[in-house]
Order: C-alpha cells, then sequence, then structure tokens
C-alpha cells in the first residue's frame, strides 16, 4: 500500500469518517481478492497507472463475470477484456459490455475521459485490423487519442508516403503488418518518434503464421523501433500509451 493511501486513512481515523476496525480492514488489506479461481489485483490501478485487465481466452463465462463483478465493487471501470469470442461475450450480455466483434475486446464500466496525445496506428492490410483494433480501443480505454492509419502497406508505398504530414504530429506510432512485415521499416524511416511494430499472423505459408514478420521487424534497418509479440495490438498499446502520457505531461 502507498504512503498516500495509508496517510489518506489515516486522516479520515482522525476526522472520525472511519472507525478504527474500519481502518484496521484497510489497511491489512493484501491488496487483491481471492476468488478462489482467481486473485484480482485492486493494487494495480495505483502502481502502474491501469486496472487489471481480464484476458478472457481460457475463461468461463462464470470466472469472467465474477472477476468484472470483484472489480466494479472495488469502485474501478473501463474495465477491458482482450480475447473475448462473441461466443462468450453472448453470455455475459447481463453485464452490457462494450462489445467490439472485430476486436474480440470488450470494456465493462466504461467511463467517458479526455483523451491525451496522440498515437498513430498503421496497418499493412485490411487483414491487420483485428490487431490493430485491439491496439486501438486498448489506447483508448486508457486514456490516450488515437488516430488510425489503416491499408498503407509497401505494395503501395505511396499510400503511406502521402500520411508524412499526419505521421510527423504522432507522439509514437504503432506499425502493425504480416507478410514480410516491412511496413515497421517504412515508417521507421519516416518518422523521429518511437515505433513500435506489431508483426501479425496474417501471411501465406512462408510467413510461418507471424514469424516471418516478427524477424523482419526486429532485423528492421531503421532505427528507434521496438517489437511486441505476434498478434499482440494489446501490449503495443500499453508500451505506446506510456510513451504518449508521459511526452503528454512535458506539453
Amino acid at each position: 500500500m502507498e504512503k498516500e493511501q495509508i496517510n489518506n486513512i489515516l486522516e479520515q481515523l482522525l476526522e472520525g469518517q472511519l472507525s478504527q476496525e474500519e481502518a484496521l480492514d484497510h489497511l491489512s488489506y493484501p491488496g487483491f481478492d481471492d476468488l478462489g479461481y482467481a486473485k484480482v489485483d485492486h493494487d494495480r490501478l495505483t502502481r502502474q497507472g491501469m486496472s487489471e485487465v481480464i484476458y478472457a481466452s481460457g475463461k468461463t463465462p462464470e470466472q469472467i463475470r465474477g472477476i468484472c463483478l470483484n472489480l466494479a465493487e472495488r469502485g474501478e471501470s473501463n474495465i477491458l477484456l482482450t480475447r473475448l469470442s462473441p461466443a462468450k461475450a453472448e453470455k455475459l450480455k447481463d453485464l452490457e459490455l462494450d462489445y467490439q466483434t472485430i476486436a474480440q475486446l470488450a470494456v465493462f464500466k466504461p467511463q467517458a475521459q479526455e483523451l491525451r496525445g496522440n498515437i498513430i496506428i498503421a496497418t499493412g492490410g485490411t487483414s491487420d485490423l483485428p490487431v490493430a483494433e485491439e491496439a486501438a480501443i486498448t489506447a483508448e480505454t486508457l486514456g490516450s487519442k488515437v488516430t488510425r492509419l489503416y491499408d498503407v502497406g509497401v505494395a503501395g508505398v505511396h499510400r503511406i508516403l502521402a500520411q508524412k504530414e499526419l505521421l510527423d504530429q504522432a507522439r509514437v506510432v504503432i506499425a502493425v503488418a504480416g507478410m514480410e512485415g516491412a511496413l515497421a521499416s517504412v515508417v521507421g524511416g519516416l518518422v523521429a518518434c518511437p515505433v513500435i511494430a506489431v508483426p501479425t499472423s496474417v501471411g501465406y505459408g512462408a510467413s510461418f503464421n507471424g514469424l516471418a514478420a516478427l524477424l523482419s521487424m526486429l532485423t528492421a534497418c531503421a532505427s528507434g523501433i521496438g517489437v511486441v509479440n505476434i498478434d499482440n495490438g494489446f501490449g503495443a498499446a500499453v508500451l505506446a500509451h506510456r510513451i504518449n502520457t508521459m511526452t503528454a505531461c512535458q506539453d
């Protein structure tokens, strides 16, 4: 527990807003709730600036519902659920999730907020949209402004070159591409801001479900490029949001 939280509890105790027993309960809280099948981390928002995210793949609808309700009971909002299939989303209709089918991502207890900075998300092709939208919605839910720049791959390189002025306005660019993953290197050669490359599993046989794009991005000629795992739009968005908001604080 952070010092600020402890001070707040002690102040409430002194002012009579909390009883001694209530204050002791707060001070002895371990920072997570044990639901038996999950230990829900409620200190993550304080430690990392974002609430725990529910990775829905492999969890039953009942488990997902339980975690969602536990987070909400602790006052958390904009709760992200990633890799949530349409079938599971249908079974969770009672939660009134804001579900995005393309990204297979949902937000529980969505809350409007002011979006900061500017993350540009560029894709090689339309087939990369599921990963790109996972990144876009994640970043927006965390509080970053997102500009989408889709279907600007190197098969028609003039499409990305025509967006140079827009790219120059970004604090960070997420480049999402499958096949040979060349988009990241092209973008990296055009901008001065950090570039986060996301290889996707889009492509024919020798692309090896994204491995070819991953290796290409790791060995990119352009400098200033970081690479996340195959199809990891969520991870790219979290990193981009942190870079974006760090620079936004300097404005």
